[in-house]
């Protein structure tokens, strides 16, 4: 083995790429907030409540994102942390974002899951997992808000096993102290950490005896300290095994309990986390499994941003490294259209802040200054021989017709309709022969961020008129006669494919039944899109 390809390996084992999901509240951007604190990455965490102060979370950058006190759009966040390289990209809790958290799973090698203690698994973290599940990646879990009065732990667990369908095994537990104190025990490492009054106070160890030291026996109060050994002997009889190989096939879920506000417990897991977390893994391309470790640089693009800095109006394309070593002017291939491309400006980030990167490996995030070369989904490579798997896309559940307000922002109207279309934020659709434009979105409040975008970085205000659909097709090639039979809205694309809108499943289900010769497709079962 050379030691070109030996630096390369310890390289791709020292990068961690994770996820952070959650239903909105549970506590992601807080935690994102300590562990880049905890990394020295900032030096005071912005609480997302705090607007009065004028403190935001390093991860919410979009000027909407810090009036509303909610993240609405990916973000990437990297700081290197006691040998390793991190790679945080904080997902959008929103349920009306979901296609940009899908994307942005890709480029994931596992996924932290953030579960409110007094509300249990919610809504959108069930989502969130099945496409997880999906992709294949291993699955954290990391129960907030133990400060507050929230469920019992036994009825939490019993919750992931049997909505999400996955095993658990927690690896610290809570402990009752006194009233306003409580504890976490640490069941591998046998030693009690307290919090009192809201701060972390001591860690009592146990000297390999675990709860049968007496150390640990003082610092409980006899009603916590027997109810704690109960739950202990009950999960060492009855609960999972911890076993690695599980968690990494994705049968399995590591449990951690602690609050994300004060920053208890949070510190030992994330230890722990970084320890268990794997590596970069191999993606799937139609020339097989590209291995990190590969000679050649490859990546793909799984999200583009623009106006990430207003003041330049430029445009970002974030590429996932894949395999082999990343440098800056390298030049590769755009395979989607086979043209060479320099990469002069990489960078890396921090939410909003961006250095330029000199060298990246496999489990990193660049970004690529994007002057309208770059799609979703694009694949990038020094032989340019292969294509990664194409990208998750879903078909449009709302739908509005679009006008400018101004007819002198016409321009700014139209390149903001096509950026932001680009981006994967909105589908752009047209009626043929009168060119009005309809909009279609997944989530409600992505109308309203479309408009407010449009407004604040492109100077074009818009007016939204709903219309009464709820349901996109595509019809490949129909002929005049076939369209007229359908009896719905017809629309194209912004590749000139022909879509049908449908009010409802009725008027769906009716059009096939009368018209079974004819085959309408999702936008995620289309094959030509």
């Amino acid at each position: 083995m050379t030691l070109q390809h030996e630096e390369l390996k310890k390289q791709v084992n020292s990068r961690r790429t994770f996820a952070i999901i959650s239903h909105p509240d549970a506590g992601k951007t807080t935690m994102t907030e300590k562990l880049l604190l905890y990394g020295g990455a900032i030096r005071l965490a912005g609480s997302i409540k705090g607007r009065k102060t004028k403190k935001y979370a390093a991860s919410d950058w979009m000027e909407m994102e810090r009036e509303r006190g909610i993240s609405i759009t990916s973000s990437v966040l990297q700081f290197s942390y006691n040998g390793y390289r991190i790679n945080i990209l904080d997902t959008p809790g929103h349920q009306d974002f979901s296609e940009d958290t899908y994307r942005t799973l890709t480029a994931a090698d596992c996924a932290l899951m953030m579960i409110d203690m007094a509300k249990g698994v919610e809504a959108q973290t069930e989502k969130l997992f099945k496409v997880c599940r999906m992709q294949g990646i291993p699955i954290f879990t990391f129960i907030n808000k133990l400060d507050r009065h929230g469920r019992e732990p036994l009825e939490l667990l019993d919750e992931i096993e049997n909505v999400l369908g996955i095993g658990s095994c927690p690896l610290n537990w809570p402990a009752g102290l006194a009233s306003g104190s409580y504890g976490l025990y640490d069941r591998r490492l046998q030693k009690l950490e307290l919090c009192q009054g809201g701060q972390i106070s001591e860690i009592v160890p146990s000297n390999g005896r675990g709860l049968e030291d007496a150390a640990i026996q003082n610092a409980l109060e006899g009603s916590f300290y027997e109810k704690l050994k109960q739950e202990m002997e009950l999960l060492d009889g009855a609960g999972n095994k911890f076993e690695l190989d599980k968690v990494k096939k994705g049968l399995l879920t590591p449990v951690f309990f602690g609050s994300a506000i004060s920053g208890f417990g949070i510190e030992t897991f994330f230890h722990e986390f970084l320890k268990m977390a794997p590596p970069p893994a191999g993606k799937k391309a139609d020339a097989g499994l590209i291995e990190p470790t590969a000679n050649k640089f490859s990546g793909f693009i799984f999200k583009i941003q623009a106006n990430m800095n207003p003041a330049h109006r430029d445009r970002i394309a974030f590429l996932r490294v894949c395999s082999g070593k990343f440098e800056r002017d390298k030049v590769v291939t755009l395979v989607r259209t086979g043209k060479n491309i320099r990469l002069s400006q990489p960078q890396q980030f921090l939410g909003q802040n961006r250095n330029i990167v000199e060298e990246a490996y496999p489990g990193d995030i660049i970004g690529l200054f994007d002057p309208g070369l770059y799609q979703i989904g694009d694949t990038l490579c020094e032989d340019g021989s292969f294509k990664f798997e194409k990208l998750p896309r879903f078909s449009p559940e709302l739908f509005a017709k679009v006008t400018a307000r101004d007819a002198t922002k016409y321009k700014h109207f139209h390149k903001g309709l096509s950026q932001l279309a680009e981006e994967g934020a909105v589908q752009i659709f047209k009626v043929p022969r009168t060119e009005e434009i309809i909009l279609g979105v997944v989530g409600e409040l992505q109308f309203e961020v479309f408009q407010h975008r449009l407004q604040s970085e492109y100077g074009a205000a818009v007016n939204l008129q709903r219309l009464p659909y709820q349901l996109a097709r595509w019809v490949m090639n129909p002929d005049p006669e076939t369209l007229s039979r359908l009896r719905s809205f017809v629309v194209k694309d912004e590749k000139d494919q022909t879509v049908i809108l449908f009010e409802n499943e009725f008027s769906l289900n009716y059009a096939k039944d009368k018209n079974p010769s004819v085959t309408l497709y999702s936008l995620e079962e289309c094959p030509i899109v």
